[in-house]
C-alpha cells in the first residue's frame, strides 16, 4: 500500500511541475533539465570504463556539505571518476560546470526502470547521499547490486516520517544504507529507536567546507572601496520578508554600510530590493562606475549583490551578519558561512530544524529575532555594546573551528572498510 502511494507521488510530481512551469522558472528548469536525460547521460559517460563514485545532493546547500568529500576523493582516489547529481535546479544550474566532479547531471525521476538504467550507466563503486532525500527505487537498486551506500551529514527529527505509523516505506529505505554519518547524538538515538544501528555521529561536513572557504581570503577591491572604514551589515541569502525587516534600519543609518545578497537575483527581485533600500545601488553598476571613475550619489549606503558565488566570501567584510530565510517556511540559510569569520549572526524565527543555529544561540554567538523591531534593537545592541559584540564574535568563530572534522571521520571509515579499492 505504501509503495502504491509513493508511485502515485512520483508520477504526479512531474505533471505538477509541467503545469506550473509556464509561470515558475524553477519548475521550467526542472522539466527542461530532465528532457532526454538518459541520452545526455549516455552520450557523456557510456564509453568511460573508469571506476566511479556517485554523490547525490538535493540542492546547492547539500552540495556545499558534500564538496569536502568530493575533494578528498579526488585527492586520495584519483583513479575514480566523480559523478554528481542534483534533484533541484538551484543546485544543478549553479554547479553544472564545476570541475570538482567529472560528470554532473540532473537525477532522473525515481522509478524502477529509471533507477535500473541509471545505475547500469554509472556503475558506481560507492554511492554517497548528502543529508537527506530518499528515493526508494534508486536506493533499492543500489542495495540490490551490493554497492556500498552511505548517508553523510544526516539529520533526523522526531516529526520525520521514518518515526511515524505511516512511515513503513521510509523505514525500509533506511535498510538499504550501508552506514549513516549523522550530525547529532539526537539523530543517532532516533535511528536506534527504530532499530537502525549502523550509525556514526560524525558532525556536519559544512564546518570543514566553510573553514576551507574562509582560508582562501579572497579580496574584493570594489567592496573595500564601498565600505571604506565604516561598520558593515552583510545580509546574505535574503528573501522579501528579510529585506522588509531590515530596510528601515538601512534607510535610517547613513553612517553604516549594508551589503545585501538576495537569494534570488532575478530582475524582478533586484528591482524590489532597490525599491526597499532607498540608498542602494547594484554591485554591477557600482563596479562599472568605479572602473570608469564615474561620479556616484554621495548618499549610497547599500550595495545589492547581483551575482552568484561571492556571498560566502563577503561575510568576512561584515561587522554583523544577517542570514536570510528565517521568515519563511523553509528556514534559514547557511549561518556557518558567516560565523566562520568570527562574526555574530542574526536571523528570523524559522530555525528550529537547524542544529547549529540552536547551539549558537545557546552559546551566545547568534541571535534570533521575531520582527523588524527586534532586529533593529539587536543590531543596535551589538553595535553599541563592545563587550557583547566581542564575546559574540569569539563564540561564533570558535564554535565553527571546534566542530570541524566530519570529513576525516567519514574518509577514515571508507578506508578502514575498504569501500574503495584504489
Amino acid at each position: 500500500m505504501f509503495t502504491f502511494f509513493y508511485n502515485i507521488f512520483i508520477k504526479l510530481y512531474p505533471i505538477g511541475a509541467a503545469i506550473i512551469s509556464p509561470f515558475n522558472e524553477k519548475a521550467a528548469l526542472w522539466i527542461k533539465g530532465r528532457k532526454n536525460i538518459f541520452n545526455k547521460i549516455s552520450a557523456a559517460i557510456a564509453d568511460d570504463t573508469s571506476l566511479k563514485i556517485w554523490m547525490h545532493c538535493s540542492s546547492l546547500g547539500e552540495f556545499e556539505q558534500g564538496r569536502p568529500l568530493l575533494e578528498k576523493f579526488r585527492q586520495l582516489h584519483p583513479s575514480y571518476k566523480l559523478v554528481l547529481t542534483f534533484f533541484s535546479p538551484s543546485g544543478y544550474e549553479v554547479q553544472k560546470n564545476n570541475k570538482v566532479a567529472d560528470y554532473i547531471f540532473y537525477l532522473p525521476v525515481d522509478s524502477k526502470p529509471n533507477a535500473k538504467k541509471f545505475v547500469q550507466l554509472i556503475r558506481p563503486s560507492l554511492v554517497v547521499f548528502v543529508k537527506y532525500e530518499y528515493w526508494y527505487y534508486y536506493l533499492k537498486e543500489i542495495n540490490k547490486r551490493n554497492i556500498p551506500l552511505i548517508l553523510v551529514s544526516g539529520i533526523f527529527f522526531p516529526g520525520f516520517s521514518f518515526f511515524q505509523w505511516y512511515g513503513k516505506l521510509q523505514r525500509q529505505m533506511l535498510t538499504f544504507f550501508t552506514h549513516f554519518f549523522v550530525q547529532t547524538e539526537d539523530s543517532k538515538n532516533l535511528l536506534h529507536s527504530i532499530n537502525v544501528n549502523n550509525v556514526t555521529v560524525s558532525g556536519d561536513t559544512r564546518f570543514d567546507r566553510v573553514l576551507e572557504v574562509a582560508s582562501e581570503l579572497k579580496q574584493f577591491p570594489v567592496i573595500e572601496n564601498f565600505i571604506s572604514d565604516k561598520k558593515v551589515v552583510v545580509a546574505g541569502s535574503t528573501w522579501t520578508e528579510d529585506d522588509e525587516a531590515l530596510d528601515h534600519f538601512a534607510n535610517t543609518r547613513p553612517e553604516l554600510r549594508f551589503i545585501v545578497a538576495p537569494h534570488d537575483i532575478s530582475k524582478e527581485r533586484l528591482e524590489e530590493c532597490c525599491k526597499l533600500y532607498k540608498h542602494a545601488i547594484l554591485f554591477s553598476e557600482y563596479e562599472k562606475a568605479i572602473a570608469g571613475s564615474q561620479p556616484l550619489p554621495n548618499n549610497i549606503n547599500t550595495l545589492i549583490i547581483d551575482n552568484i558565488g561571492t556571498l560566502k566570501f563577503l561575510y568576512r567584510y561584515a561587522t554583523i551578519c544577517y542570514v536570510g530565510g528565517g521568515f519563511g517556511d523553509d528556514g534559514i540559510h547557511n549561518i556557518l558561512e558567516a560565523a566562520v569569520y568570527y562574526k555574530p549572526v542574526l536571523f528570523g524565527p524559522a530555525f528550529d530544524k537547524f542544529y547549529e543555529a540552536l547551539q549558537l544561540i545557546d552559546k551566545g554567538g547568534a541571535f534570533d529575532v521575531e520582527d523588524a523591531i527586534e532586529l533593529e534593537a539587536q543590531l543596535d545592541d551589538l553595535l553599541q555594546d563592545e563587550y557583547l559584540y566581542r564575546q559574540a564574535c569569539r563564540i561564533a568563530g570558535d564554535y565553527v573551528k571546534d566542530n570541524a572534522g566530519a570529513t576525516g571521520i567519514i574518509m577514515k571509515y571508507i578506508q578502514e572498510k575498504r569501500l574503495l579499492t584504489s
